[in-house]
């Protein structure tokens, strides 16, 4: 079977690549460091899985995922965290991930859920799903929101998507050009909006709305 492992950390990648290999079953064709570069090499390997990291620089794991789905590429994708993410969870389910693993998972179990995901299955690994449950019926907004609040602006819905991919307000106004103060005041804004107190619930309010 053939794999792509896209990982920022260079030691966990080529690790993760040693072990698969050794296993007989795997073949690592292609990594990278990031989604930029994995964006084409996904392209033109065409492998049968791709095990790629949530967070990483200049593109993350969600956010290529996202990607790869508009450009019509529906590889089946493992989403990988050091720690859980609830909203990263539901918007790399969104998205149409395969499977959403914490890196400290079993090596049987990756190798499982690897062999799921090329025949098209779904696994929700349940230390991630009971957490994201649980934290989901915690989440109350601070202040009364309507029902389907205030229209978000183009731009806001711009800085919302670059949220859900994890950006900082720096990186979200070196990715937009603009200005820290700027960025600040439109996430000021769409938590005003959406009746939130922060950024994750943000995003997990702008999934139940379809915003994202």
């Amino acid at each position: 079977m053939r794999l792509v492992i896209v990982d920022d950390e260079t030691l966990f990648r080529l690790g993760l690549s040693r072990l698969l290999s050794l296993s007989g079953e795997f073949q690592v064709v292609g990594e990278a460091g990031d989604g930029e570069q994995a964006l084409p090499l996904i392209a033109a390997l065409k492998p049968d899985v791709v095990i790629m990291d949530i967070q990483m620089p200049r593109l993350g794991g969600v956010a290529t995922l996202q990607k790869m789905r508009e450009a019509g590429d529906h590889t089946p994708v493992i989403l990988i965290t050091t720690f859980d993410d609830e909203a990263a969870f539901l918007l790399g389910m969104r998205a149409g991930a395969s499977a959403f693993l914490r890196k400290d998972i079993a090596l049987d179990d990756l190798t499982a859920t690897i062999h799921a995901a090329a025949h098209g299955e779904r696994t929700l690994r349940p230390t991630v799903t009971e957490k994201t449950l649980q934290r989901l019926g915690q989440l109350k907004p601070v202040f009364d929101s309507l029902d389907r609040p205030d229209p978000i602006s183009k731009r806001e819905l711009e800085v919302l998507r670059l949220m859900a991919a994890g950006l900082s307000n720096k990186e979200i106004a070196d990715a937009l050009g603009t200005g820290d103060a700027t960025i600040k005041s439109h996430v000021s804004s769409i938590l005003s909006k959406l009746g939130v107190r922060d950024r994750t619930r943000a995003v997990l309010r702008s999934l139940e709305l379809g915003y994202i």
